[in-house]
């Protein structure tokens, strides 16, 4: 049986919009509500060049990346032909107004997964 820890009230999570949960370890998880009220859950991770999604725009069940535009369906975390790449989705479930992350994966999915580094490129200069 899953274990669910509560995360937020859905009123709390901006309709057509994100917001961020920290995790113990590993990167933060992203939940979306969109325009019906939908919620879903993915690492806050794009595929491509590891854009945060939690800031991208929200449209039908899908999130636009703010960096490169791709769309990822909010349901399986695919990305939309023509590109290509998935990134790790979330359990969630909504009861009575209250969103829940499934414990088991909070603490164990997607670890492996790092953020882009980010900020200007450091060179080693050979030694004289």
């Amino acid at each position: 049986m899953t274990e669910w820890t509560a995360i937020c009230f859905v009123h709390d999570i901006p309709a057509l919009g994100a917001r961020r949960v920290r995790r113990a370890r590993g990167l933060d998880v992203a939940i979306f509500r969109n325009g019906a009220n939908e919620v879903f859950a993915l690492l806050d991770r794009c595929p491509h060049k590891g854009g945060p999604l939690s800031q991208g725009l929200v449209f039908g069940r899908n999130v636009a990346c703010p960096l490169h535009g791709w769309a990822i369906d909010l349901a399986d975390g695919q990305a939309a032909a023509p590109d290509t790449g998935c990134t790790p989705r979330f359990a969630v479930k909504v009861d009575a107004g209250i969103v829940y992350l499934s414990t088991q994966e909070m603490a164990s999915h997607a670890l492996d997964l790092q953020a882009p580094v980010a900020g200007p490129c450091r060179h080693r200069h050979a030694a004289a």
